[in-house]
């Protein structure tokens, strides 16, 4: 079986930390290089967390600096009180010796798709603004992007506002630039992500694996999960951004309905909403596929099929 080629633009953060994880040693997927943007921490912060990643887990991957800002808002929203004050807090890394790569993340997506065969699946787990930057830097690399896949919206409520997702909210503008297009878009929203809870049981059943991915995976989620209970209740925390990867892996994971999908960049009270018209009230054009619904144990199963990898 071919292996889908994928570049993985990211903001770790926990959850994109486990999403490399899955996606560095799978069997099915070509990981070209992993593109770094500002998010869950300061741009700074999320690199080091995703050289720290792979340098862990021996992943011979290039990693890129990409964008420290959102396109047009000049307010940088990170999320200390999730992932704490490296972005990355519970796990303890060694001294740093992997090197990001001198390109630029967007440069590199550019010259990465348009040297491509159209064959390039972007998979953002962050907010989007790297992507965006290529797509409007270089709109010629549209007709080269198979696909994206990404993590982020809600077709109902938010995990920042009521209204926002927080990787929409971080930079709503650059969202509007991706789903406006062209491209085939996979949207995984918080609808499925809250349906993937880290459980007690979870934790221990990826721990009994006993290699470092699952070490890594346990220091995590033990981490990620405090915090998340802390400010959401939950008895354990969404694993969001893996199930982009998971959804590759398996594309009878999750259920999706195709509809027009609109960001909200205008208005103060739901800023970054990610308004899917499900029942086509407005009799638009579908630009996208809204995840609903999504196989719970079988997310798991490939989790820890991920992490056996590395065994």
């Amino acid at each position: 079986m071919e292996k889908r080629k994928i570049i993985l633009d990211c903001d770790p953060g926990h959850d994109d930390a486990i999403a490399i994880m899955l996606a560095g040693k799978s069997s099915a997927i070509d990981l070209l290089g992993i593109t770094v943007v500002a998010g869950n921490q300061t741009l700074d912060k999320t690199l080091n967390n995703a050289l720290h990643v792979c340098q862990y887990l021996g992943l011979d991957v290039p990693v890129y600096k990409g964008c420290g800002q959102p396109m047009i808002r000049e307010k940088q929203v990170i999320a200390p009180e999730i992932h704490g004050e490296s972005g990355l807090d519970g796990p303890q890394f060694s001294a740093l010796t992997k090197k990001a790569e001198q390109q630029h993340a967007v440069n590199y997506i550019i010259d990465t798709l348009l040297a491509s065969d159209g064959d390039i699946t972007l998979v953002p787990t962050g907010p989007m603004t790297n992507v965006a930057m290529a797509m409007r830097l270089c709109p010629d690399i549209l007709p080269k992007i198979r696909e994206i896949v990404l993590m982020g919206g809600s077709y109902q409520l938010g995990n920042m506002t009521p209204a926002a997702e927080f990787n929409i909210l971080v930079d709503a503008d650059a969202a509007h630039v991706v789903f406006t297009s062209g491209r085939k878009i996979t949207m995984v929203g918080l609808d499925v992500t809250r349906k993937v809870l880290c459980l007690p049981s979870v934790v221990e059943r990826m721990g009994q694996i006993d290699n470092k991915a699952a070490k890594l995976f346990v220091d995590l989620m033990t981490f990620f999960n405090k915090t998340q209970k802390e400010i959401f209740g939950w008895a354990g925390a969404p694993l969001h951004d893996p199930v982009t990867i998971a959804s590759l892996l398996d594309p009878t994971l999750l259920t999706t309905k195709e509809c027009f999908t609109q960001i909200d960049i205008r208005s103060e009270q739901s800023y970054g909403r990610t308004n899917c018209d499900l029942f086509n009230m407005l009799k638009q054009p579908p630009n996208s596929f809204v995840a609903v619904d999504i196989n719970v144990a079988r997310f798991w199963d490939i989790i820890e099929g991920g992490i056996k990898n590395y065994s």
